[in-house]
């Protein structure tokens, strides 16, 4: 059952709508996805039974808080390709993301968590993903990047930031970009020592991470989590 789009509403229950996605949007910021529906409901003043008749999941939630930040991180590694310098371009990308994974503990785990229903997502990951990747190749082949970096290396990058964002509090800012300034750093091709084999980790296996910060949006029917496509309460009418 798909989520009631805006459109053909009531203007109350548009407001209702708009409201709710409000409130997600930033309890999802503070808070990560963890946030249960009932506190969503809660704080944006309507009953569990109306959220759930405007969005039967989490993911149909979660896929329409933050459909603009896919397409904005999509837009950072396309700029960053256009941009005649390939180092450049590659950090500015990284640099940029991560930001975005700071200024919102949602967004940051929402752009590694699962959405089979919403292919949109999926696809504008996607191409972010490969984007990323003819990024890598050519900050290489302009000598710039370390020889030794692999794509998947994105993987681990979010997955750290993700950590010092979480534990950060008030400095999550200043602590990510410290973060990224470092690795950075280490990402140069000048004077790079040898680095250990890389993880076979692609953003996919971040799922598997057992911290809450990085949980997915697990398939409906797949066991429950905090973060499970949850459908609605039987026997509930809409308030």
């Amino acid at each position: 059952m798909p989520a009631e789009g805006a459109v053909g509403l009531r203007a109350d229950a548009r407001q209702n709508r708009d409201r709710i996605v409000e409130v997600a949007r930033r309890l999802f910021a503070d808070r990560g996805l963890d946030v249960p529906m009932a506190a969503i409901a809660r704080h944006a003043g309507v009953g569990v039974a109306t959220l759930y008749r405007r969005f039967p999941t989490k993911e149909a939630l979660v896929t329409e808080v933050f459909a603009d930040q896919f397409e904005a991180c999509v837009s950072v590694v396309d700029d960053a390709l256009a941009d005649p310098d390939p180092w450049r371009g590659f950090c500015t990308a990284i640099e940029k993301i991560c930001g975005m994974q700071a200024a919102d503990r949602g967004f940051g785990t929402a752009f590694v968590a699962a959405f089979p229903e919403a292919v949109e997502i999926e696809r504008e990951r996607d191409r972010a993903i490969q984007a990323f990747a003819e990024l890598t190749r050519r900050a290489k082949a302009a000598g710039r990047l370390r020889a030794d970096f692999s794509p998947d290396d994105l993987a681990l990058l979010l997955m750290a930031n993700c950590g010092v964002v979480a534990g950060s509090a008030g400095e999550a800012g200043v602590a990510s970009r410290r973060l990224v300034a470092y690795l950075l750093g280490s990402f140069r091709a000048e004077q790079a020592d040898p680095l250990p084999p890389p993880a076979r980790l692609s953003l996919h296996d971040v799922l598997d991470s057992p911290t809450s910060a990085t949980r997915p949006v697990r398939r409906a029917g797949a066991g429950p989590t905090a973060h499970q496509g949850t459908t609605a309460p039987q026997g509930t009418g809409d308030r």
